[in-house]
């Protein structure tokens, strides 16, 4: 039986052993196969004179199939089976492990990628000291206006929102305290609880919570937004260290303006818990102030900047490692900057705890 197409001839012949082809044996012809070669269980090719990958695909699924495909040429023979080898393999879709074993699984991959990422966050954080020691060594490498700037952004910025927040918690803690101490007729030592939450640990803990959600999600857009249009490679490529001019203004800016920041929180706390003090109990400001200055100790004031540092150095660290890892979409942004948040926020109220145990450990 002949088959023909405008140019190219394929002869088929069928017989109870299964089909003789030849001829050209393309992409061409291979339309114009009967029925019975899906199913054929040997098929002879010796008569073929020309052979395309379109075909060569052909036989090496019937080959597959349990099908015997004979008379092929050495070079015809090696092209099958490059074919073949290049069909993409399915994944298996078999059943995963279930129950205890999925657990232990699950378990295991979120401590690789835990450790990975704080391998990571490690890699970054020699990045910048790096840095940091090549600007004290070479003080004209600083990028002063890019300090100044992030500076501005990062702390001047976050001055109205910091000290209302802390404005509030104090109002907080006064009325709460109040409504509780009163019980006991101990209303005098709001002024304790006030001063000792907001020094030690509130005012500290919620301004770098607010640093956090609001400077890691920025570390994160700016260099990712970078990232994305190739502006770090230019920089490579002009000569220019992405750890000098990205990295370390930005975390230096954090690292210089978070402990301001935590004095104006607790300032600002203080405050609103001597308003609620004063308008919920009738204690004076200068009561206020007596009591304040006479049973609370500066310890408390070095506990709780004694964090704002460390803070900082996380918070930037974590943002300029996100925005490194952005891709080439702004899908990658999106999840980074939201992934740079959660994870600064974590790592702050994680340090906070180790801090709370190594004071009280040393009796501070």
């Amino acid at each position: 039986m002949n088959d023909h197409s405008s140019e190219h001839v394929l002869t088929v012949a069928s017989g109870d052993e299964g089909l003789r082809l030849s001829g050209e044996f393309t992409v061409w012809t291979l339309p114009y196969l009967p029925a019975e070669a899906a199913s054929a269980t040997r098929i002879e090719l010796s008569g073929l004179t020309r052979l395309d990958t379109a075909a060569a695909l052909f036989l090496a699924g019937r080959r597959d199939g349990g099908a015997q495909i004979l008379g092929l040429s050495d070079s015809q023979t090696k092209l099958v089976e490059t074919v073949a080898a290049s069909i993409p393999q399915r994944e298996n879709t078999g059943r995963g492990a279930e129950g205890f074993r999925a657990l232990l699984e699950s378990l295991g991959r979120t401590v690789i990628r835990a450790l990975v990422f704080l391998r990571e966050i490690a890699e970054y954080l020699g990045r910048f000291l790096a840095a940091l020691g090549r600007a004290i060594r070479h003080p004209s490498d600083f990028r002063l206006t890019s300090f100044v700037h992030h500076c501005q952004e990062t702390g001047l910025r976050a001055v109205p929102i910091v000290a209302l927040m802390s404005f509030l918690i104090g109002v907080v803690l006064a009325f709460q305290g109040a409504a509780q101490l009163s019980q006991f007729g101990a209303e005098i030592y709001v002024i304790d609880l006030i001063a000792i939450s907001i020094l030690r640990e509130l005012g500290i803990l919620l301004t770098a919570i607010i640093v956090a959600g609001r400077t890691a999600s920025a570390l994160t857009a700016s260099i990712g937004s970078m990232k994305m249009r190739e502006e770090i490679d230019a920089m490579r490529t002009l000569g220019l260290d992405p750890d000098m001019v990205l990295i370390l203004p930005r975390v230096l800016a954090l690292i210089v303006t978070l402990p301001i920041l935590g004095l104006i929180a607790n300032l600002s706390g203080l405050i609103g818990g001597a308003v609620m003090s004063w308008i919920e109990l009738g204690i004076s400001p200068s009561m206020f102030r007596y009591r304040l200055l006479l049973d609370t100790s500066v310890e408390h004031v070095f506990v709780g900047l004694t964090k704002a540092p460390v803070f900082a150095l996380i918070i930037g660290v974590i943002g300029c490692h996100a925005g490194m890892k952005v891709g080439k979409d702004a899908e990658s942004l999106g999840a980074q900057t939201s992934t740079a948040v959660v994870n600064a926020i974590f790592a702050v109220i994680v340090i906070d705890a180790l801090f709370s145990v190594f004071f009280a450990e040393v009796g501070l």
